[in-house]
C-alpha cells in the first residue's frame, strides 16, 4: 500500500520550521529532503530513519522496521510528536548525506 500524499505533506509540515523541507516520490513511495539532505523515508503512511549512531541514545525504545523488501532495518518514527521528530533530525542532521548527482 503506498502512502497518501496527504500523509507526507503532515510529515514534511512537522518539520517544516528545520529549514527547506522537500519530498519526492521514490519507488511508489516518498523521500523527505531536510536542507537538501535525504532525511526520512515514508512507506505505507509510516515514517522511517535510518539508524544512526547519532542518534541512538534518543531512540533506544523506537521500533523498527524495513521501510521496503531488503532495506536494511530503520527506526520507526512517531510523526505526530514534533518535537520528538524535530529533535532526532537536529541530532541526526551532520550524519545525513547529498543525494549522489546522477551523471
Amino acid at each position: 500500500m503506498a502512502s497518501s500524499k496527504d500523509f507526507v505533506e503532515y510529515v514534511c509540515g512537522q518539520i517544516a520550521e528545520m529549514g527547506v523541507v522537500e519530498c519526492r516520490k521514490m519507488f511508489g513511495e516518498y523521500c523527505v529532503y531536510l536542507n537538501g539532505k535525504a532525511a526520512l523515508l515514508v512507506c505505507d503512511n509510516t515514517v522511517f530513519i535510518k539508524q544512526l549512531p547519532s542518534i541512538a541514545y534518543l531512540v533506544a525504545e523506537a521500533e523498527t522496521g524495513h521501510p521496503y523488501p531488503g532495506a536494511k532495518p530503520h527506526y520507526i518514527l512517531d510523526p505526530d510528536d514534533r518535537y520528538s521528530l524535530m529533535k532526532i533530525l537536529t541530532a541526526a542532521e551532520p550524519d545525513l548525506t547529498y543525494p549522489k548527482k546522477r551523471k
